[in-house]
């Protein structure tokens, strides 16, 4: 995708994680292109996305509707996702990943340890977190030898927030956003020395926990239904 659609995917799981885009209000090409100061084509891939992953449901031939979803729909699909992600990390641990696999894993934490030793990050280095983090799950998958997983995974990706390219962004605080980040990726760095050194209940755990740092969403979701509530009264 390029970086404009990728910009206006972000700002919609954004809006609609926050509540500005509220359960049932209906979203129009022309209009959040407007909004968001792009054209028509990159919404119209991200509406297409976000459909693919649970957050819009088509309304009618022209429009699409924000889906409903509560802090315990997002929170049972990335359980379900670490508890998958997690065995195919044990998995790859005890198959042994061969040098290509370890190669691109090893090059995923020196790119984010340069995005990351500087102290801050920019909307443009998130985007790079994205690219690389999703190759980073892809070939833990890969390694585990196992095509169920990548099935199951497939499948649990069209719940709302439980792919692992489903990031929601707050580029309004750029602080809060590079600490969660640089969270994960030192997370990366504990995976990759327990994938390399063949311990799989260790990898297990680590990949299990990792998965919980999009619960975030969960949280973000409590507190938008609660702003509703008062909102309406």
């Amino acid at each position: 995708m390029s970086k404009p659609g990728q910009r206006v995917l972000i700002a919609l799981r954004k809006m609609i994680a926050a509540g500005e885009l509220a359960a049932g209000e209906r979203v129009f090409e022309v209009a959040v292109s407007e909004a968001l100061g792009v054209s028509r084509t990159p919404v119209r891939i991200a509406f297409r996305t976000l459909e693919q992953e649970g957050l819009l449901v088509q309304h009618g031939a022209r429009g699409y509707q924000v889906r409903s979803v509560s802090a315990q729909d997002i929170a049972g699909a990335v359980e379900v996702r670490g508890v998958l992600e997690g065995l195919a990390a044990r998995q790859a641990a005890e198959n042994g990943l061969d040098a290509a696999q370890l190669d691109t894993l090893r090059q995923c934490l020196m790119e984010g340890d340069v995005l990351f030793d500087k102290g801050h990050v920019s909307e443009d280095d998130l985007h790079a977190y994205h690219d690389l983090n999703m190759r980073f799950h892809q070939v833990i998958v890969q390694a585990s030898n196992n095509p169920a997983i990548a099935d199951a995974l497939a499948r649990n990706d069209h719940l709302p927030f439980a792919s692992v390219t489903a990031l929601a962004v707050d580029c309004g605080d750029l602080a809060r956003e590079y600490r969660r980040f640089n969270y994960a990726h030192m997370q990366h760095h504990s995976i990759v020395d327990a994938l390399a050194s063949g311990q799989g209940a260790r990898a297990e755990a680590l990949m299990r926990e990792h998965a919980n740092a999009t619960l975030r969403y969960a949280e973000v979701f409590d507190a938008a239904s609660e702003r509703m509530k008062v909102l309406r009264g």
